[in-house]
């Protein structure tokens, strides 16, 4: 996502905000819902993928997974740490935490994404998944796959997916994939073959995968547009940079307002991130940066 400038006619009339239709799949081709699944998955799949989530109840010990408790160690640092987080919505002291616990550990228990197998664990590492445990990292030459190769156990696993980030929806089907193969019942629905829809003529599906988006006119005009949800114009169209850089300098933008120079800065290289951090500048705009820096040299992370 981010800030750009563009050449467009000077009559150019799109709406200000409105993402450009041709970056937009035409309503043509959205095809008609699978009358016998959600979303492609077949019944068996789909109760899989709702033992997941916590859509259905779930049993760890399903899995061979121990349940956890409210003195669970994982269990109990969680809870500490909302209470000292946010003390006016969960409370303080022990009675507090105890109580954070028990919720936390009956939510827990009910997500089979938390109480995996050993089984699921070895098909997201033959997927290329769980790299935290699989490899090192480092700037240098990044993602390295440790040597020998590690297969991290089914605790293991669990206790990383209760902190921070854990599983994400690639893991999700992965190890729903895994598990129907693995007890003999197919992946997808037979009524959609794991499209979760069916075309409302025949041909859609092709003609839809053939289509390409297409770019707004170009012309003399210069426009600020935002690359975030496809692209839509931020500004008005002017007749030259220096026009459009006053506009982004005007003080009545208000917080929108950037100094002369770095909007120039940012129009002579035509694009920036939406925010950009740094030890120097903190986060800031990523037009802000570009002018920072343009005139020091400086670099920094897209955030």
């Amino acid at each position: 996502m981010g800030r750009e400038v563009r050449r467009v006619p000077l009559d150019f009339d799109w709406p200000l905000n409105k993402v450009w239709d041709g970056y937009l799949m035409p309503d043509r081709f959205t095809e008609t819902p699978c009358a016998d699944c959600k979303n492609g998955y077949s019944p068996h799949a789909q109760n899989l993928h709702d033992l997941w989530y916590g859509y259905l109840p779930f049993n760890p010990e399903s899995t061979g997974s121990t349940p956890l408790r409210p003195d669970t160690p994982t269990v109990r640092a969680l809870a500490e740490q909302h209470i000292t987080t946010a003390p006016e919505f969960y409370g303080t002291g022990e009675t507090a935490i105890v109580c954070e616990a028990q919720r936390i550990a009956e939510l827990f228990n009910g997500l089979w994404c938390h109480h995996l197998s050993q089984d699921d664990v070895d098909a997201l590492v033959a997927a290329g998944r769980l790299y935290s445990f699989t490899h090192t990292w480092n700037r240098e030459h990044g993602w390295q796959k440790i040597e020998p190769p590690v297969v991290p156990t089914a605790a293991q696993v669990n206790e990383w997916s209760l902190r921070g980030m854990g599983h994400d929806g690639i893991n999700a089907s992965v190890a729903v994939q895994a598990r129907c193969e693995r007890e003999g019942f197919p992946l997808e629905c037979p009524s959609c073959h794991g499209y979760g829809s069916a075309e409302a003529y025949a041909g859609q599906r092709a003609e839809a995968e053939a289509w390409e988006p297409t770019e707004p006119p170009t012309g003399d005009g210069w426009q600020l547009w935002t690359t975030a949800n496809e692209g839509a114009p931020i500004s008005p169209v002017f007749a030259s940079a220096d026009e459009l850089a006053s506009w982004m300098s005007d003080p009545a933008r208000g917080t929108a307002w950037v100094p002369p120079a770095t909007a120039a800065a940012f129009i002579a290289d035509g694009w920036a991130p939406s925010f950009v951090s740094t030890a120097e500048t903190g986060v800031v705009s990523g037009v802000e940066w570009m002018g920072h820096h343009t005139t020091s040299g400086d670099a920094g992370d897209d955030a």
